[in-house]
Parts: structure tokens; C-alpha cells; sequence
């Protein structure tokens, strides 16, 4: 048995939304584990730890976004052994950590997993160098297709799955507007060099990331862009089937407390 009192048992659980932004895009899952955990030290949070011979400070990483690709909607959750004001905790955190990686909210969780609310994500992709005329009859092709297959390495191995069926929307923007008749765009000469996407898709498994759905693109319809994508995960959480958007998946906590 460990030597020593027993960890003390958490009284409250706090829900935190971060972003990776610049630089800090490229930084892994793992690298930002441990700099969260340095932070928390910094920032003495007092964290609840698990039993056995070697505690871990307790927090729970949701969905996180792959290297490389930036994000506005990270979430985890950690458990406290002593209560705290969440916005002071937030503030503190944020200034523990390095400039890219920025604790935007924070709010105290009621019952329910987190992971079970963080039913879509939506993205934003750009596409440097290429037309948005050409992504455009890309992406017709890809939603008129049933079916796009795509390869991914995995731990097990190369896995081939349906990157079309998690796809809930995939539209060409302009200036982040929606543009809802693109063949009139391109007669008047307004779309660019730079195409942007606006991504939204289901959580699946295995999760459709959309680098798979570029793949989709180049497979289906040839699509090649001529620079790496710029990808943003601008929202996730509960998905609205009827209207196609990402809520906040902190709103429910949020209203709990205020009610």
C-alpha cells in the first residue's frame, strides 16, 4: 500500500474552454498536458489527485484537435480538493501559460460527461493558392458522392472508412460569410486565389478530422492544393441537426448556476 493520508476527495469540478493559436498549433496533445500541468502548479491551483502509488493532479481532456491544426473551442475538465471562483481560477491559469495557449472560459460542472455534449466541431480551412471557384465544384462532387473513402495510419494500422457520412455541412465562404450561390460569385469575378472552407462535422468513430475530408476532396474530385491547409476549429459541442450549428457546450453549467 502507499505510504502517507490519502488524497483529499474533490469538492468541486471545473469545465475550462482553451485555444492554441500561432505557433502553439503545432504543438502536440501531449505537449500541452504538460504544460497545463506546469501551469497548475504555478498557478497553485488546488487539485484533487488520484489514489495509488503515483497520483496525477485529476483532469479529463475532451476531443482534443490534431497537431497542427489551430483551435478556439479545447475543453477539459479538473477536480479541486478546496472550492474556487472559476473566473479567478481561469484568470490565473491563463497567465500561467504561455502566450498561444489562452484558458478562455471557465465554469463550474454540473452532472453529465462533457465528452457526451461534444457532438460536432466546425472548422474553418483555408486553402492558400487555390481558386475558390475550383474548391467550389470540388465540394459539389464530394456531397453529391454516398460514399468517400479514405485511408488514415493508425496505432493498428491503415484504416480505410467513409470520411462523407460525418459531414453535416461543407460550404466555400467568403470573408467567413457563406456564399449561397457560388457559380454567380464566380461570374462576377469576386472569388480569389485563397478558397475558405467552413467545415462542420459529426463526431464519429473513428473521428472524420478534416484533413480526411481534404482527402475526400483530392480522391473524389481531384482537388490539390498548392500550400498546406490552415486549419481552425472554431466550435464544438451539441450539434442542431435542423440549422446545422455547434452550440456551447458549456451553456448548460452556465445556466445551472445562474438559475
Amino acid at each position: 500500500m502507499p505510504e502517507g493520508p490519502p488524497p483529499e476527495p474533490p469538492v468541486q469540478r471545473l469545465r475550462l474552454r482553451y485555444a492554441k493559436r500561432g505557433r502553439l498549433r503545432f504543438s502536440s496533445h501531449r505537449d500541452f498536458q504538460r504544460a497545463f500541468e506546469r501551469a497548475l502548479r504555478r498557478a497553485a491551483v488546488p487539485m484533487a489527485y488520484s489514489a495509488g502509488f503515483n497520483p496525477h493532479p485529476r483532469v479529463s481532456y475532451a476531443n482534443a484537435a490534431p497537431t497542427g491544426a489551430a483551435s478556439e473551442a479545447e475543453y477539459l475538465e479538473i477536480a479541486l480538493h478546496r472550492r474556487c471562483d472559476p473566473e479567478a481560477l481561469r484568470a490565473a491559469l491563463d497567465g500561467a501559460l504561455p502566450p498561444g495557449l489562452d484558458v478562455l472560459d471557465a465554469v463550474e460542472a454540473t452532472p453529465g460527461a462533457l465528452a457526451d455534449r461534444l457532438e460536432a466541431s466546425w472548422w474553418r480551412i483555408e486553402l492558400p493558392g487555390t481558386p475558390s471557384d475550383v474548391v467550389a465544384e470540388a465540394v459539389r462532387v464530394f456531397l453529391a458522392a454516398e460514399r468517400v473513402e479514405v485511408q488514415r495510419l493508425m496505432k493498428a494500422g491503415v484504416r480505410t472508412f467513409d470520411a462523407r457520412a460525418a459531414v453535416r455541412s461543407l460550404r466555400v465562404v467568403l470573408e467567413d460569410e457563406a456564399v449561397e450561390d457560388v457559380t454567380d460569385r464566380v461570374a462576377q469575378g469576386v472569388l480569389g486565389s485563397c478558397a475558405i472552407l467552413h467545415l462542420v462535422v459529426r463526431h464519429t468513430t473513428p473521428a472524420v478530422r478534416p484533413d480526411d475530408v481534404l482527402a475526400g476532396l483530392r480522391s473524389q474530385a481531384h482537388l490539390a492544393p498548392l500550400s498546406p491547409p490552415r486549419m481552425t476549429r472554431l466550435a464544438q459541442g451539441p450539434l442542431d441537426e435542423e440549422n446545422g450549428r455547434v452550440a456551447d457546450p458549456l451553456a448548460a453549467d452556465r445556466d445551472a448556476v445562474g438559475a
